[in-house]
C-alpha cells in the first residue's frame, strides 16, 4: 500500500516500541505524542496487554482514541482517572474448546500458560510467577486450582510463557496445529499467544481507522515483534524497530531507530509533527529495497 501524507493517524505498540525494559515513557516521546495530537493526530497504543493495564501509558501521552487490547481481540474506549472502565466498542473471544487445546498444547511442549479475559488473568496455582506477572501488567492476577476446569466459556485468549527463543521456535508448528482454529503469535521472545480466528492488530487497526474516518494510506504503524506484522503492512506508513525480527523489518516501509534512543519519536517527529516536510524526511529511516 502506497502512503499518503499527511499522516493522520498513529497506532503504536507499547513493550518495546514505546518503552524498553523499564517500562517508562522518555520525555521525548511523550512530549513529541502530545505535540501530534495538539495538531489534530489521532493515535492508539496497539498492544498485547489488556486494556486498563495500557491506559496508564496512554493517558500520559495524551490519548483520547480508543485502546487496541490483546493483539486486537478488544478494543475499549478511552476513559478518565477514576471511571471505572472504558465502554467495551469490540471483543472477539477465542472459542473455549480452543483455548482448552491451546492450554494443553502449551503444557505438552513445555510452556506454562495462563487465561487473559477482558481485564483478567488468570492462572493456575501451580504458576509461580504470579507476582511478577502483575508486577508487569499493574493488576493482580487470579489464582484457580484448575485452569482447564475453569475454561468453560469463550475468552479473550491463551498467552503460554517459556525462555526464548522457545515460543519463536515453536510459532510456526503452533500455527499449522491451530489453522483454522487460533490464531497464534508471538509477542515477546518469551511469550506466544493463542487468539480467535481473524483478530490481529492489522484487523484491528483496519477497524479504528474507519471508525475514525481515516484511510490507511494516511495511517502509521509502528511495531517491533511478529504480532505487529499486520498491522505494519496493512497501512501506508508502516515502522519497524530495528530489534524486530528480520520477517517483520522485511515487511515496513520505515525502519525506526532504538526504543532507548525514543526511535518511535524521531520517525513521527521527521514524519508527522507539524511543519515538517513529511515525504522529503521519509528517505531518512525508508527500509531499502
Amino acid at each position: 500500500m502506497e502512503g499518503r501524507f499527511p499522516i493522520r493517524l498513529i497506532a503504536m505498540d507499547l513493550d518495546g516500541t514505546l518503552v524498553g525494559s523499564d517500562l517508562v515513557l522518555r520525555p521525548r516521546t511523550v512530549a513529541t505524542f502530545r505535540a501530534v495530537i495538539a495538531d489534530g493526530v489521532q493515535i492508539s497504543i496497539a498492544t498485547g496487554r489488556m486494556a486498563k493495564s495500557a491506559r496508564p501509558f496512554a493517558e500520559i501521552l495524551g490519548q483520547t482514541a480508543p485502546i487496541i487490547a490483546y493483539q486486537g481481540a478488544l478494543i475499549r474506549a478511552m476513559w478518565a482517572a477514576g471511571e471505572p472502565m472504558g465502554k467495551l466498542l469490540f471483543h472477539r473471544p477465542l472459542s473455549a474448546a480452543a483455548a482448552r487445546e491451546a492450554l494443553a498444547w502449551s503444557t505438552e511442549h513445555g510452556l506454562a500458560a495462563h487465561v487473559n479475559h477482558l481485564e483478567r488473568f488468570v492462572l493456575p496455582a501451580s504458576d509461580p510467577r504470579a507476582d511478577d506477572y502483575s508486577a508487569f501488567l499493574g493488576a493482580r492476577a487470579e489464582i484457580v486450582p484448575d485452569l482447564m476446569a475453569w475454561i468453560e466459556k469463550p475468552v479473550t485468549k491463551i498467552l503460554a510463557v517459556a525462555d526464548a527463543p522457545l515460543p519463536t521456535v515453536l510459532l510456526p508448528e503452533a500455527r499449522a496445529h491451530f489453522a483454522g482454529r487460533a490464531e497464534v503469535t508471538v509477542s515477546h521472545p518469551e511469550f506466544l499467544e493463542f487468539l480467535a480466528p481473524r483478530v490481529s492488530k492489522g484487523e484491528a487497526v483496519r477497524w479504528l481507522a474507519r471508525r475514525l474516518g481515516i484511510p490507511l494510506e494516511q495511517t502509521m504503524a509502528i511495531g517491533d515483534q511478529f504480532n505487529d506484522l499486520e498491522m505494519i503492512e496493512g497501512v501506508g506508513h508502516g515502522v519497524a524497530m530495528p530489534s524486530a525480527p528480520p520477517e517483520v523489518q522485511a515487511r515496513a516501509r520505515y525502519l525506526a531507530p532504538p526504543v532507548g534512543e525514543d526511535g518511535a519519536a524521531q520517525v513521527v517527529e521527521a514524519l508527522v509533527l507539524p511543519g515538517r516536510d513529511g515525504a522529503r524526511n521519509a528517505d531518512l529511516f525508508r527500509v531499502p529495497r
